[in-house]
């Protein structure tokens, strides 16, 4: 087998035959072979274990460059997204591809907080519960629910059904939480913002009068943004492929959320945590954990460091530092366990073993502290990604099944099980 690649095709001599295939070029300068027909042209498949150099599909939603450390959606780089925008104006941007205009943003907006109600049968389906059963379930059980309440084939109502659960995981995911502490409903209101509604549902008790904190109701809304989308993660590739076999959409968005609940993807956060909490227990002796993350036999790694993508600092976590000092000063609290993260930080990002290995702190690394600050339990850490990771999952849906190429993912394999054997009566059997 020989390859040659030129900056317009790649050429490959295998069997004493040569095959040519394009090279296609993205618009940040990306390039890919296209080998779609090199199967039926070679008889040959790649072999690619989890996909780490596999280009699934052609996307206009988002652009990272990990040795840079750049995020945009959309073309808009999360700094200004971030710093500029609301999460509301985000989604809209994701899902639809441009910013709305006025108008467009506030019928959005409108349409958002008038769907915000479950149906009431849906009560019936989270009572049955178990009380104790982990948020991520409940949420991933909820939200396929809901096509048993609103059921459409694609094309049928799509937008209704995007509003819909755009709205509403808000009010299953503060439902749920309630349930885990025995508390009744709280009920969204129409007057408050998006994260403000969530603040509401989640800390009202009772008579008590709950006023949500602007400064923790824009960390909040951030968070949202900085979650919104990350290309094609584990739980976006599966939005597509469940998606490809043109499932509904809310079993499509269930399966995405049991995706993201694994400690590898959107569980990071709360492992995260854990760690700062057991070197705090063990004295806030940070440099010996440092020490135990280089020896490879000790077991011990240091979470919220290190990327899949990111070669570089995560744009989204240095964002997240600076609204986590900022909701903790508004709260008057200080928490330890964000000095310990700062300290590790400040080692890691000065020593040689982890700047040869390209370690940098990660959005997981500040986004726990952030949501232990404002009270969010760590059992809903990962609940709160899936709520702010709704509208990438949507907008990736949505542009798989209107792409012209469209057919159901369907990956091949290298078998390397036993050859052809003949079957023995149980009799025979030694």
């Amino acid at each position: 087998l020989v390859i040659s690649i030129t900056e317009e095709k790649a050429k490959i001599i295998y069997g004493g035959k040569e095959y040519e295939f394009p090279v296609i070029v993205g618009t940040e300068n990306e390039k890919a072979i296209d080998i779609r027909k090199l199967r039926s042209t070679t008889g040959l498949i790649t072999y690619d274990h989890g996909y780490g150099n596999t280009g699934s599909c052609m996307s206009r939603i988002t652009y990272i460059n990990g040795e840079e450390g750049i995020l945009r959606y959309r073309g808009y780089p999360i700094e200004q997204l971030a710093e500029r925008s609301t999460f509301v104006e985000v989604m809209y941007l994701i899902i639809y591809g441009k910013l709305p205009t006025r108008e467009e943003l506030e019928a959005f907006k409108r349409k958002i907080e008038t769907n915000n109600m479950i149906h009431e049968d849906m009560k019936l389906i989270l009572n049955g519960i178990p009380r104790n059963a982990h948020p991520m379930a409940v949420l991933s059980t909820m939200v396929a629910a809901l096509s048993t309440f609103y059921y459409h084939e694609y094309g049928e109502k799509v937008d209704e059904d995007i509003i819909r659960i755009l709205s509403q995981i808000r009010t299953i995911a503060a439902f749920s939480y309630k349930k885990t502490i025995g508390e009744p409903y709280v009920y969204p209101r129409e007057d408050l913002s998006y994260a403000g509604n969530f603040l509401y549902m989640m800390f009202k008790r009772g008579e008590y009068s709950y006023k949500v904190d602007p400064v923790v109701e824009r960390a909040l809304d951030v968070l949202f943004i900085l979650h919104a989308d990350h290309e094609q993660n584990c739980s976006a590739s599966t939005a597509r492929m469940v998606g490809s076999s043109r499932s509904p959409l809310y079993t499509t968005l269930s399966a995405a959320i049991s995706a993201l609940w694994g400690p590898l993807h959107g569980g990071a956060n709360q492992k995260v945590i854990e760690m700062l909490t057991k070197i705090h227990e063990d004295g806030g002796n940070y440099e010996k954990y440092i020490n135990m993350a280089k020896d490879k036999s000790s077991g011990f790694r240091l979470m919220g460091f290190g990327h899949r993508v990111y070669k570089n600092y995560d744009p989204r976590a240095r964002i997240l530092k600076k609204y986590t000092d900022e909701v903790l000063k508004q709260l008057g609290k200080k928490d330890p366990l964000l000095d310990i993260a700062k300290n590790l930080e400040e080692i890691a990002l000065n020593d040689e073993y982890f700047k040869q290995r390209k370690l940098f702190p990660n959005v997981d690394f500040y986004s726990g502290i952030l949501l232990k600050a404002i009270g969010i339990p760590i059992e809903m850490f990962t609940v709160i990604f899936a709520i702010g990771r709704l509208p990438g999952w949507i907008a990736q849906w949505k542009e798989n099944m209107a792409d012209p190429h469209f057919r159901i993912h369907r990956p091949r394999q290298i078998y390397i099980g036993e050859p052809k054997r003949d079957y023995v009566p149980i009799d025979e059997r030694e």
